[in-house]
């Protein structure tokens, strides 16, 4: 039986994804939330300047520098506070053979993520 993943997994992915450029992009992790509820998803810190990266799990590539149906005005504000950089990034997720179509737990994925994009 084939079974989709989840928003939960979806996310667990993408943030799985991102954390993985931002690594090789030099940035240390300060927090890691993988939480739906909770924003941002990273915090991190590159040249003594911190960011804090929200991270979503996108159907179509129209979405990933589309952050206007998060709620971004609490992290902006919680961001002064950090003097931080505020991120999105979108991860455009499907199956290994159609990215236009789900994907299946235990089949190949595939992705496209094009780099931050930032908001503050």
């Amino acid at each position: 039986m084939t079974k989709k993943l989840n928003k939960q997994e979806s996310r667990n992915l993408a943030m799985n994804i991102v954390g993985a450029e931002l690594e090789k992009d030099g940035y240390e992790f300060l927090a890691i939330k993988s939480d739906l509820k909770k924003n941002p998803q990273f915090v991190v810190i590159k040249d003594k300047i911190t960011s804090f990266v929200l991270v979503r799990a996108v159907s179509s590539s129209e979405a990933l520098h589309d952050y206007r149906n998060i709620t971004t005005q609490p992290i902006l504000e919680h961001s002064e506070q950090f003097n931080a950089k505020v991120y999105y990034a979108g991860v455009w997720l499907g199956h290994g053979s159609d990215i236009n179509k789900p994907i299946i737990k235990g089949e190949k994925h595939s992705y496209v993520y094009l780099g931050l994009t930032e908001i503050s």
